[in-house]
């Protein structure tokens, strides 16, 4: 209820902003009647006024200051108008495709449309790419602290750190990818916290938190230097890697000797009866709950065994719907469900997932000898785009034909090389490929995130610095938000806070070091980042200031966090917020 009253709020701001952005603009044009004609004429008589009108800067924003008969032609011959990275075609399809007086109803389709891309890519996150990361960490051995600060923290910051590759990837977007970093930090260190408080009053790990606010503090300062100084380098860009590199190795260090410290004092102990007697009912409950899990598994087991056929294995795979769970789903659950099928159905044809937690670690060998040929598709029809997919050998065979026959060949070896009920012992690859796949679909969904949240700066003259704190910081935290929660609820709220900081860390160090890394394989080896205004100021501030809360006032109440302190996080946001819209709207000058 909670995210449909959001995104009702949401949905009524954006129409009557449009409307209004909308009269804004045709009494402007009025007004200024004569300059308007003259920048009219020489544009669409390509003198070379165009050149000098479009010289520098997001040209594709001039599309509202023209008349709404100008607009589509404008579209048509910009190319910052034209995305390099997303499939659809945004400005076209806004200004071209739909009535100038229907800008309000596209507006809205659009909101609705991030809902379904969010909803889509934590999706792609939760089901696809954290279970093969899990297999990764599970084949290579690590250790739980190494898989906790590196594979797991990029399955739960890959949306939020492709979103940010994606909005890095054009210098109009990257005020997007600042706006997103930034604000879900803030979002994270405040509301998240501050809800956690409220939830579950505790008392936090003393050295983990500092470690953990140190880095992050040290992160968001390098960052608001790099923003001042206006570019980055190289030196710099690899120093963001480097140091996330360093955070992990304090985090393994101190595991390493907390447990030895641990172990030493329990070797100290001459009775440890108390200390076996605790960790029975632990035990004797786990135990009793596999055993619960078992017999509700087995009760749904048929009565006489059999085997499936390969097409019911097939078609069992590819299906969604579970029967049992789709009876207990509330309404609202089975909206959602419909909603995802379609999506999930190409997901499961695309993707690979192996769960180790399984017995035969969901080898599925129809779908899985499928994988090898759809998985390879995928990458080469998502990666730039279809760029490389596209593009033809000699000038008459596509890659992706050849891609096709490739993986048909080795699919064909696979499956008369294996039997359906035993996976081969090469299965772990197919956590690889995978891990691939769902990656370039991340990619994909995220850049389609950040063209529409660029579209809808244009259109109602915001900023993309408060498109990336509000909408996108928003999408990509929410998540994390009610899993954290629902994690402090259980009894687990240290977890839940080592969950905050840690991703924060990871999404800042990896979203600007990669996005700025791949960035400089296209360009040159220095990168210009412009902050777009007060705005980006403000919410480096408010962050800065968020962190040295923590930071003083968690040790002052002996690293206790009640609910007084979860409320003043929660106050402490609202306040940035209402600042911040504020100064986007020019109401506070600063």
């Amino acid at each position: 209820r909670a995210v449909l009253l959001v995104l009702f709020c949401t949905l009524a701001l954006l129409w009557a902003r449009a409307s209004f952005a909308e009269s804004v603009v045709y009494t402007a044009l009025y007004e200024s009647h004569t300059h308007r004609m003259a920048v009219g004429n020489a544009w669409s008589s390509g003198s070379p006024a165009t050149g000098a009108l479009n010289s520098d800067g997001d040209e594709c924003d001039m599309v509202m200051n023209l008349s709404a008969s100008q607009r589509c032609e404008f579209v048509k011959n910009t190319p910052d108008c034209v995305s390099d990275e997303g499939f659809i075609n945004y400005p076209w399809i806004t200004f071209c495709l739909f009535l100038s007086n229907l800008l309000p109803l596209v507006i809205t389709l659009y909101v609705l449309w991030l809902f379904v891309l969010f909803l889509v890519l934590g999706l792609i996150a939760s089901d696809f790419f954290c279970p093969n990361l899990s297999a990764i960490s599970s084949t290579l051995r690590l250790t739980h602290n190494v898989a906790g600060v590196t594979f797991l923290a990029f399955g739960n910051g890959a949306p939020d750190v492709f979103s940010a590759m994606a909005a890095f990837s054009h210098p109009q977007t990257a005020g997007l990818a600042v706006g997103a970093l930034f604000g879900a930090g803030i979002f994270v260190t405040t509301v998240v916290a501050g809800s956690i408080a409220l939830v579950k009053p505790f008392t936090v790990a003393s050295r983990p938190f500092l470690r953990d606010v140190i880095f992050y503090m040290v992160a968001v300062f390098w960052t608001f230097t790099i923003l001042y100084k206006g570019h980055i380098t190289l030196g710099e860009t690899v120093g963001y890697l480097g140091l996330y590199i360093v955070y992990v190795l304090a985090v393994v260090v101190s595991a390493y000797i907390y447990s030895r410290q641990k172990h030493q004092l329990n070797g100290s102990l001459e009775n440890s009866g108390r200390g076996q007697e605790e960790i029975l009912p632990t035990d004797s409950h786990r135990r009793n709950l596999s055993g619960s899990i078992q017999a509700h598994d087995v009760e749904y087991e048929p009565l006489l065994p059999f085997t499936l056929s390969t097409t019911q294995i097939f078609l069992n795979a590819i299906n969604p719907v579970d029967s049992r769970t789709w009876r207990r789903q509330r309404r609202s659950g089975r909206l959602l469900k419909i909603i995802k099928v379609p999506v999930e159905v190409v997901l499961l044809l695309t993707v690979p997932v192996v769960d180790t937690d399984k017995e035969d670690h969901n080898w599925k060998r129809p779908l899985n000898c499928f994988h090898i040929i759809t998985g390879p598709l995928v990458c080469v029809l998502t990666f730039q785009s279809g760029a490389y997919g596209l593009y033809l050998i000699e000038g008459e065979l596509p890659v992706w034909v050849l891609i096709a026959c490739i993986g048909a060949f080795l699919s064909g070896i696979v499956f008369f090389t294996t039997t359906n009920e035993h996976p081969p012992p090469y299965h772990f690859l197919f956590s690889l490929l995978g891990f691939v796949v769902s990656a370039l679909w991340i990619s994909t969904v995220a850049s389609e995130i950040v063209s529409v949240l660029h579209l809808l700066g244009i259109v109602l003259s915001l900023s993309n610095t408060v498109l990336g704190l509000t909408l996108l910081a928003w999408g990509n935290s929410i998540g994390d938000c009610f899993a954290d929660i629902t994690i402090a609820r259980q009894g687990y709220p240290r977890m839940a806070i080592s969950a905050c900081f840690g991703g924060i860390i990871f999404n800042m160090l990896f979203g600007v070091g990669l996005g700025c890394l791949v960035q400089m394989f296209h360009n040159d080896n220095v990168i210009t980042l412009e902050p777009e205004g007060v705005l980006c100021w403000v919410l480096s501030g408010a962050l800065g200031i968020s962190l040295v809360f923590s930071f003083i006032l968690v040790p002052l109440q002996c690293f206790h966090l009640n609910r007084v302190y979860g409320i003043f996080l929660l106050v402490f946001y609202v306040v940035f917020l209402i600042v911040a819209l504020l100064t986007e709207f020019k109401i506070i000058h600063f």
